[in-house]
């Protein structure tokens, strides 16, 4: 018999949890959502003739409770509050919650009911379409092109050390794994977590993927992620304008000095900077980038810190959109002279087999919470998420986002 794709409920990103957490201590624990799964660029091989094998998975999947190890290892996490982790000795994902359906050639997946549940099917349902995707490569051709990759990325990294061990004024390099959601499988992730953590100890910082971290002694690595910014556009005593700063106000509340990192492009960065004042620029100790031209991000944040006459040094700038090895350390020599600096590779550690076996491009995203709409602008076009065309331009309109 065949392995589960997803062996525990601990395997998600820690973001899930924290945001979970925050909302489940929040006025807004009684929220109803829908997540709907989106696959930007259709495969040569359809995903709808995956559809049987992904109900296969989802029905484990919704077998699985939280074992007292595991539960024993999230109260070990300082910012876990005891109440939430015994919220989830008694949690189980529901099955009528998620509905599997095809559309031609492709995958109709929605989660909808209370955000307190359904918000958990995200990193699965990812991980889950993605892995049995993958399986219809050739395996044996595919994890000698990753091993080769692999090993390739361990040596720049050790090439690397020399160099970044003579710039004392630099802020230090480090990196993390983010490659939960897109990753080749399950196994292949443990290996190349494995293969860092012990190949380049010295730049490897941790992991998103909890599980991986409670198993290997890794550090779990995360903050927040857009859905929960997005909640706030929905809930009914916050103006729509004010969304982003109810939704960065309910974090400091939560969790206090801890997972200080906000995200800034639920609305574009700009968008964000005019919220972003000095009362939450000395709250939080940094800024994550996910979409948009990463140099120019990075030069915004700073400005923005110059201008509030905050020391940048004090400050961490996380970048973590379409990173690879290079690229990172690129934007480490422009930015770590001025502030700290952090680094989440995902796909390209986790599913890096060339062309020839490409990763797909998914992800479950938010578009109605409390039966309103929500949306994600992006910095990036290609990432804006939005099913109300109305709505979309009214948030823009809000806050003032060119179309």
């Amino acid at each position: 018999m065949t392995e589960p794709i997803i062996r525990s409920l601990l395997e998600t990103d820690l973001y899930k949890f924290t945001m979970w957490q925050a909302l489940f201590t929040s006025a807004y624990n009684d929220n109803s959502a829908e997540y709907r799964f989106v696959c930007r660029h259709a495969p040569a091989q359809p995903l709808a003739e995956l559809k049987e094998a992904v109900e296969r998975e989802v029905e484990h999947l919704c077998s699985l409770r939280f074992r007292e190890e595991e539960l024993d290892y999230l109260r070990s996490l300082r910012y876990m509050k005891s109440s939430f982790v015994d919220f989830l000795s008694i949690f189980r994902l529901q099955r009528r919650f998620i509905r599997i359906e095809t559309k031609g050639d492709a995958l109709e997946i929605v989660a909808s009911g209370p955000q307190m549940h359904v918000m958990f099917f995200e990193i699965f349902i990812l991980a889950i379409v993605g892995q049995l995707h993958a399986q219809r490569f050739p395996q044996e051709a595919a994890l000698a092109e990753g091993r080769r990759r692999l090993a390739a990325k361990v040596e720049r990294l050790r090439a690397f050390e020399h160099e970044a061990g003579e710039l004392a004024d630099m802020h230090p390099f480090g990196l993390a794994d983010y490659g939960l959601r897109r990753r080749f499988s399950s196994a292949w992730h443990e290996e190349v977590v494995t293969t860092l953590m012990t190949q380049a100890p010295r730049f490897f910082k941790g992991t998103s993927n909890v599980y991986l971290a409670m198993r290997l002694g890794l550090t779990p690595i995360g903050t927040v992620a857009h859905e929960f910014m997005q909640t706030f556009q929905a809930v009914h005593d916050v103006p729509l304008r004010n969304s982003q700063k109810a939704a960065l106000e309910s974090w400091v509340q939560t969790y206090r000095g801890d997972l200080g990192v906000a995200l800034t492009d639920v609305v574009g960065m700009d968008a964000f900077l005019r919220d972003f004042d000095l009362y939450f620029a000395k709250l939080f100790d940094g800024l994550r980038h996910d979409s948009g031209d990463p140099e120019a991000w990075g030069e915004k944040a700073l400005a923005h810190y110059a201008a509030l006459r905050i020391d940048a040094h004090t400050k961490l700038l996380v970048f973590s959109d379409g990173l690879n090895v290079d690229k990172s350390i690129a934007l480490w020599r422009r930015f770590a002279g001025r502030t700290q600096t952090a680094f989440g590779i995902g796909t390209n550690l986790t599913h890096d087999f060339g062309p020839q076996f490409p990763a797909l491009e998914i992800v479950m995203k938010l578009v109605r919470c409390n039966g309103r709409p929500v949306a994600k602008l992006s910095d990036s076009p290609g990432k804006t998420i939005c099913d109300d065309a109305t709505f979309l331009a009214y948030l823009r309109s809000v806050f003032e986002v060119a179309a």
